[in-house]
């Protein structure tokens, strides 16, 4: 089964799905010939681990579902050059609390989590919450931050960063929402990781969230 591969671009690229402009040093995969931003891959929920330690990497990667190599060309060595891995939050946090002495994995994790509070909007992710909250009144409680943050990143192919999401139109935040159920209650990941194309693995799950919108649509009772 081939790695996924992420790369780190050197020019400007611009999304050949969803056509946002991505800036340079943007990070997208490669898919038949298309590049891809990390929202539109199906990839902008995980974290980056750098090289470093091949034990946490290795740890994390079986404990991971889905995980993709980061890679970045070097001019003077006219190569592309491993920077580290894309990985799932709580594989890495089980790999570090396994690899690392308690204290280490505690300051690692609250350096991680200072680096996610300054890449978030404090006020705009209030909002955002609240309004995946009214749009989805069942859903479990605390998702709504949950699904804001993730989606409210300050880099490129977040759902949350283009214009409609900023403005809480109802289409974006339902991407949001479908987004996170993708995710985080169906086999999606597991399918992409052991080499599911994207499109396939969409397919599969696509019952499931629409099960899930719906009861999560639903006030709940309590």
């Amino acid at each position: 089964m081939s790695e996924l591969k992420v790369f780190i671009t050197n020019k400007s690229a611009t999304c050949d799905v969803c056509r946002d402009e991505l800036g340079r040093k943007a990070w997208i995969t490669l898919e038949e010939g298309k590049a891809l931003c990390l929202a539109c891959a199906d990839l902008e929920r995980l974290v980056f681990l750098p090289s470093g330690s091949a034990a946490l990497t290795r740890r994390t990667k079986k404990y991971s579902a889905v995980s993709a190599v980061v890679l970045r060309f070097s001019k003077p060595r006219r190569r592309y050059e491993r920077q580290g891995i894309l990985v799932e939050e709580a594989a890495l946090d089980r790999a570090e609390a396994e690899c690392l002495a308690d204290e280490d994995a505690r300051a690692r994790r609250r350096e991680r989590a200072a680096e996610r509070r300054a890449e978030l909007d404090a006020e705009f992710v209030e909002r955002f919450a609240a309004r995946v909250r009214e749009l989805f009144p069942g859903a479990p409680a605390g998702r709504e931050s949950e699904i804001a943050e993730h989606a409210c990143l300050k880099y490129s192919g977040r759902v949350g960063r283009t214009a409609a999401a900023k403005d809480l139109e109802v289409d974006a935040v339902r991407l949001a929402v479908i987004a996170h159920v993708r995710h985080a209650e169906t086999d999606y990941d597991r399918r992409l990781g052991q080499g599911v194309a994207r499109e396939e693995a969409r397919a599969l799950v696509r019952h499931e969230i629409d099960r899930v919108l719906t009861l999560w649509e639903t006030p709940s009772d309590e």
